[in-house]
């Protein structure tokens, strides 16, 4: 897709690297990456950790905000192109009061958004993205470079954010996407050494395909829930902020601390890119697509009636989960405070409210994170209120049951060729099978189209949320034991808690190549819980299939 010299100058990229043809078309000065790009970890970061300034007092009161789709610059046959465009952006995380300004810090953006603008897309339509780079440099005076991973999405290899596939800055790349998995996803940045870093700074955005009627198992409820305006997803982040010494008090910075490569911990919670907001509901059923975009840490979310003490045992207090990170539950599975939802880093779920359960007398209810043990910092704590209307809603809207088409698991592990082991586990690094990210090593070599298991075994000492791009696969067994009831169906990231194995089953493919596979608490893959698998010949498919199994 062109781009015009207008657009350029408007992004501010005429003097930064892309250059003109002749013909008019936006072109990339090609550089060999190692000359561009340092592909070197980042220091060991030995800072106090950072307690951001008090903000108790203004807890929930910023409106949370409505995460619009983004319109495609074009739209041409059955491809949809957008522009993101990624730079510096001062943004603002509380509102202006009672006469003082807003206060607002410094992310890395995509579109001067924090999360970036939410994508949606029908199944099987196409989209076309160019990411361009106008990062610039970081604190340290080096080029801030990107990868970009639409996570949960089957790209072919070269679209698919290998993180040593490097934009610098005043570069641009165009990724494509296939759109065959109805699902909530998100793209993040995937460079290597650099990931949790540049994700923590805010590259991270939510995409979705919407679901399609062959997903039900009736096909007629397709549109039986929530929908519209009472269809919301939420993003949520923990940050830590420290005023800058001869800033103002409403300048923060933000400010990243690995605590010494463990992981990123903070203090702050942002939902959809603002502290601890609320926001207004009618009394009927919400439809809320929840992701953890965190770099580290895992939430267990449930309804309570008050922000910092737990509601028991009340079933108006209930979440219902009927979607997880690649697509529909077979049965919706309720959640009754203290039960909560279990959400690591990079796990999406679909969440359904009914607030017209709550009594009338009701008037604010708290989505509440629960204490994790695998966490370190603050918590728990109320993050989202819902304040709730007095107007009586007519709602249409319901939860099929049963719910999304799943083949049986066991049936799918009958058909495995082979199985597989993998150790996450903890040297002078963080290792998988006792090795660090090797660009040149092929941890695993598999046949297009194989059913395989893997056993993914944690050696203790810290929880792994692993991701495998790619694929989709199912949940045999944690430690002999049955999956949590709500991650029995499609997933493409499993947490795994210290001393665990988990068992999924999974058909690798559609495409052939390197992909990748590592721990999603991004600070472990950094340091260097990173591996690759390729799939690098010929087996017998049958076409048409969804290429899951």
């Amino acid at each position: 897709m062109n781009i015009t010299r207008r657009q350029v100058l408007k992004l501010g990229l005429a003097s930064s690297g892309v250059l003109w043809s002749s013909s008019g078309r936006v072109e990339v000065q090609a550089q060999p990456l190692s000359q561009v790009c340092e592909k070197s970890p980042l220091p060991l970061n030995s800072q106090a950790l950072t307690l951001s300034p008090q903000l108790l007092e203004r807890r929930f009161e910023a409106e949370l905000p409505t995460l619009n789709a983004l319109t495609p610059v074009l739209k041409k046959n059955d491809v949809d192109y957008y522009e993101i465009l990624m730079r510096k952006k001062w943004v603002e995380i509380l509102p202006a009061k009672d006469g003082k300004p807003a206060i607002t810090a410094e992310f890395w953006t995509y579109n001067d958004m924090i999360p970036g603008p939410l994508i949606r897309q029908t199944k099987q339509r196409l989209s076309s993205i160019r990411f361009i780079n106008d990062l610039g440099q970081d604190e340290n005076g080096k080029d801030i470079c990107t990868s970009i991973h639409l996570h949960g999405m089957a790209s072919l290899p070269q679209y698919d954010g290998y993180a040593e596939d490097l934009i610098s800055p005043g570069q641009y790349k165009d990724y494509f996407y296939p759109n065959n998995r109805p699902s909530i996803l998100w793209y993040h940045d995937h460079t290597v050494h650099k990931t949790s870093r540049n994700v923590y700074m805010g590259l991270a955005g939510m995409y979705i395909v919407e679901f399609t009627q062959d997903e039900f198992v009736n096909p007629e409820k397709a549109t039986a829930l929530p929908s519209g305006e009472f269809e919301i997803p939420l993003v949520i982040q923990d940050k830590a902020f420290e005023i800058p010494k001869g800033g103002t008090s409403h300048d923060w910075k933000l400010v990243f601390n690995d605590r010494r490569q463990q992981g990123v911990y903070a203090d702050v919670v942002l939902v959809n890119g603002v502290m601890y907001p609320h926001l207004r509901v009618k009394r009927r059923k919400y439809f809320f697509r929840i992701l953890n975009a965190s770099a580290s840490r895992t939430y267990q979310l449930t309804l309570s009636l008050n922000a910092t003490s737990q509601t028991i045992n009340d079933s108006a207090y209930q979440l219902t989960v009927v979607g997880s990170d690649a697509g529909l539950l077979g049965a919706p599975v309720p959640l009754v405070a203290p039960e909560s939802l279990r959400i690591g880093v990079a796990e999406r779920y679909g969440v359904v409210i009914d607030f017209a359960k709550f009594p009338t007398n009701v008037r604010q209810v708290y989505l509440r994170n629960l204490a994790f043990p695998g966490n370190l910092g603050v918590e728990p704590a109320g993050i989202l209120r819902f304040d709730l209307q007095d107007e009586a809603i007519v709602d249409q809207s319901e939860i099929p049951n049963p719910l999304g088409v799943l083949p049986d698991r066991s049936l799918l592990e009958n058909r495995a060729v082979q199985t597989r082991t993998f150790r996450f586990g903890r040297s002078n690094a963080w290792t998988i099978n006792n090795r660090t990210w090797n660009p040149a090593y092929i941890e695993a070599s598999l046949g297009d189209s194989a059913v395989e298991v893997w056993n993914l075994v944690n050696t203790g000492g810290w929880t792994h949320p692993v991701h495998i791009h790619l694929i989709d696969f199912r949940i045999l067994d944690r430690n002999g034991r049955a999956p949590l009831p709500y991650e029995t169906a499609w997933k493409d990231v499993v947490l795994l808690s210290p001393f665990e194995t988990v068992r999924f089953v999974a058909r690798f493919g559609p495409h052939r190549g390197k992909y990748m596979m590592h721990c999603h608490n991004i600070v472990h893959e950094d340091h260097d819980m990173m591996a690759q698998f390729e799939i690098s010949h010929y087996q017998h498919r049958r076409l048409g299939l969804r290429h899951r199994l």
